[in-house]
């Protein structure tokens, strides 16, 4: 199997070691452990003492066995069952790492080959075409943000995903409600008074509309949410054209959410 270049190391290790998204000291030192790799500089900064780790690790054995094991055995989704929200962002860091040595990481934590990525800017260049694009359609602020470099950096899937997750946050936020998927829609837009309304649902036609809102949500959350836990990666090669008309989507979404109320409760 071949090497990591020192360029792929670096890029490996500042992911997994960003002060913010990446892992904390203790984990560093469990998971270093678990994949037979030396602690050589314990008390470097945590980029550091994993480069350090890693280049130490290849340089002996010749191959990047160990360094596999360690990003996998570090992204198991299990390990982020208590922090959930420090997957995707960690995720996204290692991808646009990974995507330099012609690798990616699917969300349930496996790593698969990938079209190997060349330069940043071309992420780069994704990113800004994209956000034109979307600003000329008028989409949703909260959209707007998922179009990012680090999430274009192998194709236009993940900001598609996180635009989407982005609305199942919002339902939480404005009900208070902790599911997720077709529970929380069902929970929020669903009884009668439903916890989000969407129109006055005087008439029948506004709670058919309702109703097809709330069936709309749950078809976005199936093709996304449930889909991905369970099909690699790798399967999911998006067009630019179509990442822009599922972010419009995403963008109806938000814009219905922001203008929902909340009807009286007796």
């Amino acid at each position: 199997m071949a090497a990591f270049s020192q360029a792929e190391l670096q890029a490996i290790a500042d992911a997994l070691g960003h002060t913010d998204d990446g892992l904390t000291g203790s984990e560093i030192a469990h998971l270093l452990e678990t994949a037979k790799i030396s602690d050589v500089d314990p008390s470097s900064a945590k980029r550091h003492r994993l480069y350090n780790a890693f280049v130490t690790d290849q340089n002996n054995r010749r191959e990047r066995t160990h360094i596999l094991a360690f990003i996998r055995f570090a992204m198991k989704p299990a390990r982020f069952a208590r922090s959930p929200e420090r997957f995707e962002p960690m995720r996204a860091n290692l991808n646009l790492a990974l995507a330099f040595a012609g690798l990616a990481m699917d969300a349930t934590g496996e790593i698969s080959r990938a079209t190997q990525a060349t330069t940043l800017s071309e992420a780069q260049r994704r990113a800004a075409e994209l956000r034109d694009d979307l600003l000329s359609r008028g989409v949703h602020a909260d959209v707007l943000r998922f179009c990012r470099e680090e999430l274009l950096a192998d194709n236009y899937f993940h900001a598609v995903l996180e635009a989407v997750k982005s609305v199942f946050d919002k339902i939480r936020n404005r009900t208070g409600l902790a599911d997720d998927g077709v529970a929380l829609v069902d929970r929020a837009f669903g009884g009668s008074p439903p916890m989000l309304a969407i129109n006055s649902l005087d008439t029948e036609s506004e709670k058919n509309e309702q109703k097809g809102f709330a069936n709309l949500l749950r078809g976005t959350f199936g093709m996304f949410r449930n889909t991905t836990a369970h099909e690699a990666r790798i399967n999911w090669v998006m067009k630019k054209e179509d990442a822009e008309d599922l972010l419009s989507l995403v963008s109806l979404i938000h814009r219905r959410l922001d203008a929902a109320y909340m009807p009286t409760r007796v």
